[in-house]
């Protein structure tokens, strides 16, 4: 077995509050793209003209809705996508009581589908949508229903014809407060925290590590991050594959 791999298993174990903190690779292994790799910018610009943080700005959204929604249905909506597992060990450790909360980046609802119970999604969820003007509450499959889209794409309110967002956190805007603050006292809490799936460059979600006191930060990523130097683990391999050898060592 990988050295590295039992020592982070016995960094779970002798740890009485672990949080996990996931990016885009968490979901990868589910087949969804991550937008903000290289093949996901050239795809970007050569389709639609431009990079994906400008079509998903609160810029685009408001000036070139059209554009926006496009670019939002036909890229970020993943309604066939499977818990991987990654997904599905960490529930199994939520289930063993060896970990607290799950912090996500990601806006999937992945995690919820694999039946973890505590999870804080700091991007907002594709599964839920409202009115700009009057708050009204809709679902993905109200967005996605033609019958209830401007041009066949901007979705429309039916009470106040607003128009329908989707309730993630565009470029330009800010995290939703109450979030953020509770994962923030989540990390401060934290004993170990598992770092998964993320290069750690996107803020302000990224500057939630410098709310860790604590020595053990466990980092697995395929490539390097900007916080390697200060982590006490760094496991360069698939989430799913090293997750999934955590469970097996811990059952």
């Amino acid at each position: 077995m990988n050295t590295k791999i039992e020592k982070l298993a016995d960094l779970i174990k002798q740890s009485k509050y672990t949080v996990f903190f996931g990016g885009a690779g968490v979901s990868t292994e589910s087949g969804i793209s991550d937008f903000r790799s290289e093949s996901g910018l050239y795809t970007a610009q050569k389709n639609y003209g431009y990079s994906p943080e400008k079509l998903l700005s609160n810029y685009f959204f408001t000036e070139k809705p059209d554009l926006f929604f496009r670019y939002y249905k036909e890229n970020l909506i993943a309604k066939n996508a499977k818990p991987n597992k990654a997904h599905i060990a960490l529930t199994k450790l939520e289930s063993m009581n060896l970990l607290k909360t799950i912090i996500t980046q990601n806006i999937d609802g992945l995690h919820q589908s694999a039946e973890s119970q505590n999870v804080l999604e700091l991007h907002g969820s594709n599964f839920n949508h409202y009115c700009i003007k009057c708050k009204e509450k809709y679902t993905l499959e109200y967005t996605l229903n033609l019958a209830h889209c401007k041009d066949d794409v901007i979705p429309i309110c039916e009470k106040c014809g607003g128009i329908v967002r989707p309730d993630v956190v565009l470029y330009g805007e800010n995290l939703d407060t109450k979030v953020f603050n509770a994962a923030k006292k989540e990390i401060a809490s934290a004993e170990l925290l598992i770092v998964g799936g993320t290069s750690l460059i996107v803020n302000p979600a990224a500057r939630l590590i410098e709310y860790f006191s604590s020595e053990n930060i466990v980092l697995i990523n395929k490539t390097e991050t900007l916080y390697n130097n200060i982590a006490k683990l760094v496991i360069y391999n698939s989430i799913g594959e090293t997750m999934s050898s955590i469970i097996e060592i811990l059952s």
